[in-house]
């Protein structure tokens, strides 16, 4: 196994906690905040494995967001969000994110998938071996 690809496999981790901007009307996290934790976790994510001087011209932008919702944040919460990368095919990158409390509990999982694009252009654009192989895993079948 590469360096590259146990790198990508290995799920980045945030920790937070539930403040009162993130509840709806109901006293539960809205679902909009989910997704911005997707968001920040994906983001963050690629920051730790982006090559040096490569954030300057790659960015991502989502094509696709699934997202299951299992159980209810609420006020004070302390919640873990999980991502790793999944497969790539073509400029569609596949990621996968789990949001539990801290005790463990599932609240949410995610599946996105996302498209590298130049930063400047906002055009897709294709990625080196080496991004490719830090950002996605192969497919079953397939060959690191």
């Amino acid at each position: 196994m590469t360096v590259e690809t146990r790198v990508a496999t290995t799920p980045y981790q945030l920790t937070l906690s539930v403040g009162a901007s993130d509840l709806d009307g109901r006293g539960h996290v809205n679902n909009v905040v989910y997704l911005r934790w997707v968001q920040d976790a994906a983001a963050a994510h690629w920051a730790t494995l982006a090559p040096d001087g490569l954030r300057e011209d790659l960015a991502w932008v989502a094509l696709r967001h699934e997202i299951d919702y299992l159980s209810p944040a609420l006020l004070g919460d302390e919640i873990v969000v999980r991502t790793w990368v999944g497969v790539a095919e073509g400029l569609s990158f596949e990621r996968f994110t789990e949001i539990r409390r801290a005790d463990g509990r599932a609240l949410a999982r995610a599946r996105t998938l996302w498209c590298p694009v130049d930063a400047r252009s906002g055009r897709p654009q294709r990625v080196s071996a080496d991004v490719r192989a830090r950002c996605s895993v192969p497919a079953p079948g397939e060959r690191p």
